[in-house]
């Protein structure tokens, strides 16, 4: 959780290529809910893992708050002081571009079937689809995606002449594509053709009924970088940044005359993600319309 939440932090200075970050304040409130022992064995280990990440993005926690509180909570503030060649303005997509996403889609749709394995109810909704085992793979397989750091996909932005990006959370994929569609000096639009999702993870959602993943609005927590990419340089991005992360890349969209709107292609390509994160074989039977 602490890995999670300072990658989160973090994330929204990669989404603007900065990667020398130089501070970053932690906020934490611990649960009255929770016995003193609880609080004594949870809270040392989310700050060090909080801690960890900070290290790993090279920068250092300078100060912050704690409070207590009905639920257990860590967040905090990211900042860097630079130079405007030091970071890249998401604004400048041209016609033709098209968009790289670093990390696969679903995690809150992992976390639910997680905590479905003590519910029986909901339990039988998905168990003909997903055995228990499945389940608790595609669990840690979004919980390591969470907690890796973009902090390569932001340094590789800079290398490649990115256009422009935003990181997957609160809004879903086409909620941030929409959001920084707005903000283009251009007249485009973003189409979004490719959406990959965690193993077992459209099968589970399309029997639970939880369409807003194929809608592109489920909410992500700390996922990937939506980058705006010249067409010439994705070949080169995708194939460096998964020997830095040992993950697969994605495209998953084309930049095109608009009015500064996001939406889906009128058949969204679903591509199942193993829990190695390595490249999936699209399966060109599976369409969401």
């Amino acid at each position: 959780m602490g890995r999670i939440a300072c990658a989160n932090v973090v994330s929204d200075l990669y989404a603007m290529g900065v990667i020398e970050i130089d501070n970053i304040l932690m906020i934490l409130c611990t649960s009255t809910e929770m016995t003193e022992d609880e609080q004594n064995v949870v809270t040392p280990l989310v700050i060090k893992g909080f801690k960890d990440a900070a290290t790993e993005a090279k920068t250092r926690i300078t100060g912050g708050e704690t409070r207590v509180n009905p639920w257990f909570t860590i967040g905090g503030v990211a900042t860097s002081i630079c130079s405007p060649s030091q970071f890249i303005v998401p604004e400048n997509a041209v016609v033709g571009d098209v968009l790289v996403l670093t990390k696969p889609l679903g995690t809150q749709v992992a976390v639910q079937v997680h905590t479905w394995l003590d519910q029986p109810d909901r339990w039988n909704k998905v168990k003909d689809v997903i055995t228990r085992e499945q389940a608790q793979t595609v669990y840690m397989q979004a919980a390591d995606s969470m907690a890796r750091l973009n902090r390569n996909g932001a340094r590789l932005m800079q290398a490649h002449n990115a256009h422009g990006a935003t990181d997957v959370t609160g809004f879903g994929i086409l909620g941030h594509a929409n959001n920084l569609a707005k903000y283009q000096k251009n007249n485009v639009s973003f189409v979004i053709h490719t959406m990959p999702i965690m193993a077992n993870l459209p099968a589970v959602a399309q029997a639970a009924g939880l369409t807003n993943l194929f809608k592109g609005t489920s909410p992500e927590t700390s996922g990937g970088l939506l980058v705006i990419m010249p067409k010439v340089e994705v070949e080169s991005y995708c194939t460096e940044l998964k020997e830095l992360d040992g993950c697969a890349v994605y495209v998953v969209g084309d930049v095109v005359a608009g009015d500064k709107t996001a939406r889906l292609d009128s058949y969204v390509r679903i591509i199942d993600v193993p829990s190695d994160n390595s490249a999936p074989t699209p399966d060109p039977t599976v369409w969401y319309q």
